[in-house]
C-alpha cells in the first residue's frame, strides 16, 4: 500500500507542476540603461531584436506562476538582427516553429504594457514590397498605440513563429494601410544554429525563490 500511496503522491506532484507551468508565459522584458524592449524565451534560448541594446549588461524579467523574476545577464549577438542572453535559471519557454505562415492565416501577438500581458489576433498579409519576414494586420484597438518591438507572434498550436519588428505603411491605388512587421521563421533559425554551436553554454541552477 505504501508503494501505491507513493506513486499517487508523485502523480499529484507532477500534475501540480504541470498546472504551475500553464500559469507561466514566455514573454520577457529586456531592460538596459538605454531602454526596454520585449523578447521571448524559447526552447533554444532567449531571443530579442536588440532594439534598445546590442551589447553589455541587461536585466531580463520573466513572469512565473507566482510573479516576476529579474535575472542579470549580458547580450550575445546571434546574427541577422537577432540577439540572445543566457540566464542562470530556466525561464518559462515556448517551442519555436519553422513553418512559414500563409497569407490569410490567423496568428496571435502577445505583448506587455507596464507588466500587464495582452493578446491580439492578427492575419498574415503578403506583399512583394516586403520580401522578407511577416506582414500582419493591425488590430483596431492597437492602431494608435506604438508597436511593441520584440512581442511574440504565435501560431494556433502555441508555437512561436515571429517577433514584432515595427510598422510599415503600404499604398495601393492611392489608399495607404498600416501593417505590423515581424521577423519570421526564415530569420529565427539563426537562434537554433547559435544554440547548438555555443561551446560555453551554461547549466541552469535551481533556486528556492523560483517555482
Amino acid at each position: 500500500m505504501k508503494t501505491v500511496s507513493t506513486i499517487l503522491s508523485l502523480l499529484a506532484l507532477c500534475c501540480g507542476c504541470a498546472s504551475s507551468r500553464l500559469d507561466m508565459d514566455p514573454t520577457l522584458l529586456i531592460q538596459s540603461p538605454t531602454g526596454a524592449e520585449l523578447g521571448v524565451s524559447t526552447d533554444y534560448g532567449v531571443v530579442f531584436l536588440g532594439n534598445r541594446t546590442r551589447a553589455g549588461e541587461i536585466e531580463v524579467t520573466a513572469w512565473f506562476g507566482d510573479g516576476p523574476s529579474i535575472e542579470s545577464t549580458v547580450v550575445e549577438p546571434v546574427g541577422g538582427g537577432l540577439y540572445t542572453a543566457e540566464t542562470d535559471i530556466r525561464l518559462p519557454w515556448v517551442d519555436l516553429s519553422f513553418r512559414s505562415p500563409v497569407p490569410g492565416e490567423s496568428l496571435t501577438i502577445v505583448g506587455r504594457y507596464g507588466g500587464e500581458k495582452w493578446k491580439r489576433s492578427v492575419r498574415v498579409v503578403q506583399d512583394p514590397r516586403v520580401p522578407s519576414g511577416l506582414i500582419l494586420t493591425v488590430p483596431r484597438d492597437l492602431r494608435e498605440a506604438p508597436s511593441q518591438v520584440g512581442a511574440g507572434v504565435f501560431a494556433d498550436d502555441g508555437r512561436l513563429v515571429g517577433l514584432v519588428s515595427g510598422r510599415v505603411r503600404l499604398t495601393s491605388n492611392g489608399v495607404s494601410t498600416d501593417y505590423i512587421t515581424a521577423f519570421g521563421p526564415t530569420q529565427l533559425w539563426r537562434l537554433v544554429v547559435h544554440h547548438r554551436e555555443d561551446p560555453n553554454k551554461r547549466r541552469w541552477v535551481y533556486r528556492d525563490d523560483v517555482l
